[in-house]
């Protein structure tokens, strides 16, 4: 069966009865093959002793095999959760990872970005919020005429370049839960300014108060900056206003884990004397005590689809864009004290 020379990429499709992009498909490793089709591949490359060449290939394509990841984001355990999703999915192939941090007020993030994109010849890029919210930026991507994917809070983009959570549906949900509880003054510690995250969190907290009737004016508000430090002051000012909440909502774990230290430190018991939620279910969620009432925010799931959607953007045209969250209740919130 072998073919005279060396063996071709062009060899294992003929004889496969495949397309080259399926050939190429096997050798990357994409989970979005059936099974099959698969080992119908492998099967005559054994045979054939087919040997791919990922320099020629990369020369070729002029580009790399390269994910790009680019993030201005104090939370650096939502960066790790998604770095994590992103190498589930490039497991077992030729691509690599490459995380770039930059600082979204710079002078010059237009051309440094231009420059790391164009020096490493990247095969797609990623970009995490609030960065992913410029649409300028998606505009300097279709011009290098490099493949993105955008993570975000809302609505940012067609399904093939977007990644999106239900934000403002899971606060909402999450403060309802604790007026359930008999809570009426429910805090809020907002996320940074700039964030469409936190605008949208923010939106959750401000419908659910609404609809039930409750005060939520800025006397119950805490601006934070998704930091333990920056929850720990956010949640001591609630705390320690003339009519403080018996609840709070944080608009991320880290920030919910710093306002049950200022509780703490004020001699609080958390829940009997304060409730509290945060949002993104990470690994602090369960580390503190009590653990932590949360959104779960599925950023594993979400970078493992937007890698997927640059590796093989025909294949992964089925993959989903919506990705919803779950309410997770621990023993943070109890009900209300009277």
């Amino acid at each position: 069966m072998k073919s005279s020379g060396q063996p071709t990429i062009n060899d294992v499709a003929r004889i496969a009865g495949v397309s080259k992009k399926t050939v190429s498909r096997v050798i990357n490793r994409s989970p979005l093959l059936n099974q099959a089709t698969r080992e119908k591949v492998e099967a005559v490359i054994a045979e054939l002793a087919y040997v791919p060449n990922p320099q020629a290939r990369a020369l070729a394509l002029r580009r790399n095999f390269l994910l790009g990841l680019i993030h201005d984001n104090p939370n650096a355990q939502m960066v790790l959760n998604f770095q994590e999703g992103v190498l589930d999915a490039i497991q077992g192939t030729e691509f690599a990872l490459v995380v770039r941090p930059v600082d979204r007020h710079s002078p010059s993030l237009f051309d440094d970005i231009r420059q790391f994109i164009e020096q490493q010849r990247l095969y797609g890029v990623m970009i995490l919020p609030p960065l992913s919210e410029n649409d300028a930026l998606a505009a300097l991507f279709r011009e290098l005429g490099c493949n993105y994917v955008r993570m975000g809070s809302a609505p940012l983009d067609d399904a093939a370049h977007l990644v999106q959570s239900n934000d403002r549906q899971a606060v909402r949900d999450a403060v309802a839960y604790l007026v359930t509880q008999g809570h009426t003054r429910i805090g809020l510690v907002q996320g940074p300014d700039g964030f469409r995250s936190a605008a949208e969190r923010e939106l959750g907290w401000h419908d659910a108060m609404e609809a039930a009737g409750l005060p939520h004016g800025p006397d119950l508000m805490a601006r934070g900056n998704y930091t333990f430090e920056t929850g720990r002051d956010a949640g001591g000012k609630l705390i320690d206003a003339a009519q403080p909440p018996s609840a709070i909502f944080a608009s991320n774990d880290v920030m919910a884990a710093g306002v049950l230290h200022a509780a703490r430190g004020r001699g609080l018991d958390v829940p009997q004397d304060l409730s509290i939620v945060g949002f993104d279910d990470t690994a602090i969620a369960t580390a503190i005590w009590p653990p932590l009432t949360t959104v779960r925010w599925p950023i594993r799931t979400m970078a493992r689809s937007a890698a997927l959607k640059l590796i093989d953007p025909e294949a992964a045209s089925g993959e989903q864009s919506l990705f919803p969250t779950d309410f997770i209740a621990r023993a943070s919130v109890a009900p209300r004290q009277v």
